[in-house]
């Protein structure tokens, strides 16, 4: 998914040109939280032009701009459409996959389409106030099937980032298997939650007073993850996208 960058402030009616009228984006209604739906007007196929004008999407805290799409993406990617990579997963590489299934490790897959909301802090007092984001996701059957014969048979399922996290943890819920499922996840998961997916997690080190945090704080503790992060700032590890990865099992 690529990112076009309009003015800060957008009133609805208003449009906005994009490559000397290549893209006309109208603005047709404003959503809370600075989003807006947006009509667009151009010639020709939309994804190319898209394509052409459009920039790859990062978080606020990357200001350098990216000429190669492929620095903020996964290996294994194959579909287009997320707003941002799983970041937890730019740590693989194919030998390092290669590695890891030579272990005697199975990998599974699943589709995530990132959204933008991820890197939206919290900005309530109350938790249960906060409206969590919506991303989509697909499973396949034979992602399904794996992962059922896991549980059966005792052994562990580590998930790869915060996003495959809430997407195994909401179709568990719901159907207490893993089935083979497309759909949207607002799960929001913060300690006090119960666990029935996952056995293990390997993400980031994640923005403070985000969602991402409350997360692995639910899977392990807050005070833990306190005391894992404060020992990584005497590390002096890297933080959030490009960062250091931790294993929480």
């Amino acid at each position: 998914e690529v990112l076009l960058k309009p003015a800060k402030r957008i009133k609805v009616g208003n449009k906005l040109n994009f490559g000397e009228g290549k893209i006309i984006a109208e603005c047709i209604e404003k959503l809370e939280q600075g989003g807006r739906i947006m009509r667009l007007h151009y010639d020709g196929i939309l994804q190319e032009r898209l394509d052409e004008l459009g920039e790859m999407p990062l978080p606020p805290y990357i200001k350098e701009r990216l000429d190669d799409p492929n620095r903020y993406q996964t290996v294994y990617a194959k579909e287009s459409g997320s707003a941002a990579a799983p970041t937890a997963g730019l740590h693989f590489t194919d030998s390092l996959l290669e590695a890891i299934k030579e272990k005697g490790v199975n990998i599974a897959f699943i589709t995530l389409h990132v959204g933008l909301g991820t890197f939206r802090p919290v900005s309530v007092d109350n938790i249960d106030d906060h409206e969590m984001h919506s991303e989509y996701y697909q499973l396949t059957q034979q992602t399904a099937d794996l992962l059922n014969d896991t549980k059966a048979k005792g052994h562990r399922i580590i998930s790869v980032g915060t996003t495959s996290t809430r997407t195994l943890e909401t179709i568990r819920r719901d159907h207490s298997e893993f089935v083979e499922k497309s759909g949207w996840t607002d799960i929001f998961i913060y300690p006090g939650f119960e666990y029935k997916a996952i056995d293990g997690l390997i993400t980031n080190f994640h923005l403070p007073k985000s969602t991402l945090v409350m997360l692995v704080s639910a899977f392990s503790s807050r005070q833990y993850i306190l005391n894992a992060y404060q020992k990584a700032v005497e590390m002096e590890y890297r933080f959030f996208s490009f960062g250091d990865a931790m294993l929480i099992i």
